[in-house]
Parts: C-alpha cells; structure tokens; sequence
C-alpha cells in the first residue's frame, strides 16, 4: 500500500489536539480527541505508541520487524498508517520541527 501524503521517512508526531493513553476502564489503548475517543486493541496501540516525534514510518516498521524477527510487518503498519480515520483526523503532523522552521 502507497500513501502520497503520508511521508515515510521523516519523524511523525500527533498533532497537539491528540492525546493517546493506556485506559484502565477500557482496558486497551485510547486516542482522545475533542469530539471524541478511539480505541486501540492490540497491535494498534503497539505502533501508535511508536509514534514519538523521533521515529519516521521507515523507522518503525524496521523497530517492530526487529521485534518480531521472521515476520513482514511492512503492509500491516503502512495500512495502519494510511486508514481512513486517521486522514480524516488529520492525525498526525507529516513534517519534523527541522523541516517546519526551515
């Protein structure tokens, strides 16, 4: 899968409306937003906890394929990443803080 908006080799972070979080009543990882909530099961929270302002798109698929050695996670996480709702959302911020400024 191919996302021309979403850039794979530049650090993301979420835009600052976002917050992500363990919730104990959920039992699961959430994504809270000003008009609501999303949760995230299983390997979902996984890569979303990733998602730091440090690590690209690249960075984190090899990060998670070198935790689970054997295994091609490439199209799983390029499909997490590029899911409708997160377009919607305008989830996260495409550009690092170095390439912004400059």
């Amino acid at each position: 899968m191919s996302d021309p908006i979403l850039v794979k080799d530049r650090p993301l972070s979420l835009q600052k409306q976002f917050r992500f979080q363990w919730e104990p009543a959920q039992e699961s990882y959430v994504l809270l937003y000003p008009e609501g909530l999303i949760k995230l099961p299983g390997s979902s929270g996984e890569i979303m906890k990733l998602i730091d302002g440090s690590k690209s798109v690249n960075e984190i698929i090899a990060y998670l394929e070198g935790q689970f050695p054997g295994v091609d996670l490439k199209n799983d996480v390029l499909d997490f990443f590029g899911a409708r709702i997160w377009k919607k959302l305008d989830l996260y911020q495409r550009l690092s803080q170095r390439d912004r400024c400059g």
